[in-house]
């Protein structure tokens, strides 16, 4: 039971990638989609058996179906592509002959060098311009405040976007980049707000809406289009 490995199964909507995991921690039988890589993943706990994870996975089938069908189109990194870039489409444009490994020029994302390098050069792009943008969004909304986090790390995480530790270490998405402007703005707040009010209580939401405005607009963002940014890349 140990060696779970990940397969493809005929589903009744169709064939579907599933990956079983096993958690010490799971309590029950559980279910989800991962929408970076398109893939079902069924959780199960030390106990459970696979047969146990199928019941729960064929009962929901429809859901499953329909989840897989409302996930935006996979974006690869390459020539041509559009990639956004605080919201605003930017294409990829190899440039071979050009210094200085990816750059943005008119609305376009510039990448030297050879093909086979592009994929990653434009992430590597991508996660210095969330380090740029979103370091020094979060020091201006901490000095509003006076508590300043120990550290700011970027991360590549597909099931928050960002998180505060009890050390006062702040964790952002790269992702967020791609995001338009008003939701790098909401998630910086809430997570710097998270500095002063480690929970979700009524003072920790006042003083989000007092370093950001966008927070009723940014949630319905995340929630309705969030998804995609994790199916980009």
């Amino acid at each position: 039971m140990d060696d779970l490995q990940p397969e493809t199964l005929a589903l009744p909507s169709g064939p579907a990638r599933v990956e079983w995991r096993r958690s010490a921690r799971a309590r029950r039988v559980s279910l989800r989609i991962d929408p970076a890589g398109g893939i079902v993943v069924v959780t199960l706990p030390t106990r459970a058996s696979r047969k146990s994870g199928m019941a729960l996975l064929m009962g929901h089938a429809d859901w499953v179906a329909d989840r897989l069908a409302a996930l935006p189109a996979a974006i690869i990194f390459g020539d041509g592509a559009l990639v956004p870039i605080c919201g605003v489409p930017h294409r990829i444009r190899h440039d071979p002959a050009a210094r200085g490994g990816a750059f943005l020029l008119h609305c376009e994302l510039h990448v030297a060098g050879a093909p086979e390098f592009l994929p990653r050069r434009v992430r590597d792009f991508l996660r210095q311009e969330a380090r740029r943008r979103l370091g020094a969004l979060t020091t201006a909304k901490a000095g509003l405040i006076g508590v300043m986090p120990k550290r700011i790390i970027i991360k590549d995480t597909t099931s928050r976007w960002g998180s505060c530790a009890p050390d006062r270490t702040l964790a952002l998405s790269w992702r967020l980049v791609m995001a338009p402007s008003f939701v790098q703005d909401y998630v910086v707040a809430h997570e710097v707000a998270h500095l002063r009010h480690m929970n979700h209580g009524p003072r920790f939401w006042e003083l989000v809406d007092e370093l950001t405005p966008h927070t009723r607009k940014a949630i319905p963002w995340l929630r309705n289009d969030g998804a995609g940014l994790l199916r980009i890349g």
